[in-house]
């Protein structure tokens, strides 16, 4: 592709060579730079992407991106040199233009938020399918492009990667693809150029604020807001306290969801779902939608999930019957995940690794009455102590019994990191045992478990591997249940 046609919707300089250059790639890694490539001279908290000027020039790099003008002084005059106000945004103009701007050929759903994006991408996925829609996903998990999962390096990943997954999208046939926009997606550019059709809000609380992220909430949040200035429909939360905040200079039209207020769609009569061994929640709704919904995914903020579900959905032209029969199907790796063992008690597995996640997950599941609540967790090595002394206090005040196990030790030894989270469960008194092998310790709880009982698994939730040592073994939590089943003969 001609470097004219790479860079004709966004704004340059041309600092020496033509336009009409043939580029093969567009590279911003300088490990990666080949022979007729174009280089973009990325400014990052780590590093400078100019000093790796002499490496593209050595490697035969057929146009390099500049932020400064006077960085071109030694660059050969057969290399195409533009200068952009910033390279990252430059970089995603680029990298759309590159493959073909796929974003335009699908449907686009972004959402931004501090909690449930990723539960919610799912959810919304699981009832397009339903309504026989092909859906692509990008976000914490991953990227799923038709049947294959993909692994990205973050939430939001980097324009370039974000726009190379669009395009294998459509050469599967996706129609549409939902994502989790993280407030880096924004901060960093990596979304810059994309108009979502549908852009959602969840909630938002403190986080992601340090150093090496955002300086302040007024920062982060101010990042969530430009989803609504780049999108064409905003759907938010109207009873969070910060939707004013979120929506202020928005340019969409705005569409709303609430459990407490007049909304475009209002759910109410919420109860708890405990139905042999499954959870979830069960309410009906006004506005848009007049129906009763089921989701077999425990807690309240599950309603809210499925709120937002359900109204995209709606406005993507999906029918109420395909909507709900979506939402009673959707299961989320790793988040909540019930997996099914036996009708008299239930088993979940969770990602949560440390004390916030920890005390949402249990106080949500307390919220059923289980007979006995049972954690099944160990803690990561070569990470603070501070954190599984919070777990240990945490899962000592919430849970009956806790089984201290095998998580990813790293280079330390499994005894030495439950010695520490024993620490906690002496705070609040907690009752637990220790079984080092994390199959051998899901084996004893589903043969002691009894009728009601509730065994969560914390700590691993998508992963499939154990790291010890240096080295990852292969481990799925799911596997290690079933197998463990199998041996009980349940």
């Amino acid at each position: 592709m001609k470097v004219s046609e790479i860079v004709k919707e966004m704004e340059y300089t041309c600092l020496q060579g033509s336009l009409d250059t043939e580029i093969k790639d567009i590279i911003y890694d300088s490990r990666k730079i080949e022979q007729g490539t174009m280089f973009v001279c990325m400014v990052g908290a780590v590093t400078d992407g100019h000093k790796y000027i002499p490496d593209a020039i050595e490697k035969g790099a057929a146009a390099i991106v500049v932020e400064r003008a006077e960085e071109a002084k030694n660059i050969p005059d057969d290399i195409t040199v533009l200068q952009v106000p910033l390279a990252r945004k430059a970089l995603a103009y680029m990298s759309a233009a590159f493959f073909g701007y796929p974003a335009r050929e699908l449907t686009t759903i972004g959402l931004t938020g501090t909690k449930g994006k990723t539960t919610t991408t799912y959810m919304v996925k699981s009832v397009l399918e339903a309504a026989g829609k092909k859906v692509g996903l990008i976000g914490t998990i991953g990227a799923l492009v038709g049947d294959k999962m993909l692994p990205t390096k973050n939430t939001t990943p980097e324009s370039y990667e974000l726009h190379k997954l669009f395009r294998e999208m459509v050469n599967e046939g996706c129609e549409y693809v939902v994502m989790e926009v993280a407030s880096q997606g924004f901060k960093l550019d990596r979304v810059a150029g994309i108009t979502f059709d549908y852009g959602v809000f969840t909630n938002l609380s403190p986080d992601h604020i340090g150093p090496n992220e955002h300086a302040s909430f007024e920062e982060y949040m101010f990042c969530k807001s430009m989803l609504f200035q780049n999108c064409k429909v905003g759907i938010v939360n109207q009873d969070d306290e910060h939707v004013e905040g979120i929506l202020k200079g928005h340019t969409c039209e705005v569409k709303t969801f609430s459990t407490l207020t007049d909304a475009d769609l209002v759910a109410e009569n919420i109860d708890f779902l405990h139905e042999e061994g499954k959870l979830g929640m069960e309410f009906s709704t006004r506005g848009c939608m007049t129906v009763k919904a089921k989701v077999y995914i425990p807690g309240r903020f599950s309603v809210y999930n499925a709120l937002v579900t359900m109204l995209v959905c709606h406005l993507c032209g999906a029918s109420d019957a395909d909507i709900l029969q979506g939402l009673e199907k959707v299961a989320v790796k790793g988040r909540v995940e019930m997996v099914p063992v036996s009708r008299d008690f239930t088993v979940i597995i969770d990602y949560a690794h440390n004390e916030v996640s920890t005390r949402s997950i249990l106080t949500t599941l307390l919220e059923y009455h289980p007979n006995r609540l049972i954690c099944i967790y160990g803690g990561g090595g070569n990470r603070s102590k501070l954190r599984r002394y919070d777990m240990g206090e945490v899962t000592g005040e919430l849970a009956d019994l806790c089984v201290l196990t095998c998580d990813n030790p790293r280079d330390e030894e499994i005894k030495d990191i439950n010695a520490d989270i024993k620490v906690g469960l002496a705070r609040s008194n907690g009752k637990y045992i220790e079984i080092e092998d994390r199959k051998e310790a899901i084996k004893y709880c589903l043969a002691h478990a009894q009728k009601g009982d509730m065994i969560v698994l914390l700590g691993k939730g998508h992963e499939n591997y154990q790291e010890i040592k240096g080295v990852k073994y292969h481990y799925d939590e799911r596997e290690a249940v079933a197998q463990a089943k199998a041996e009980l003969e349940m």
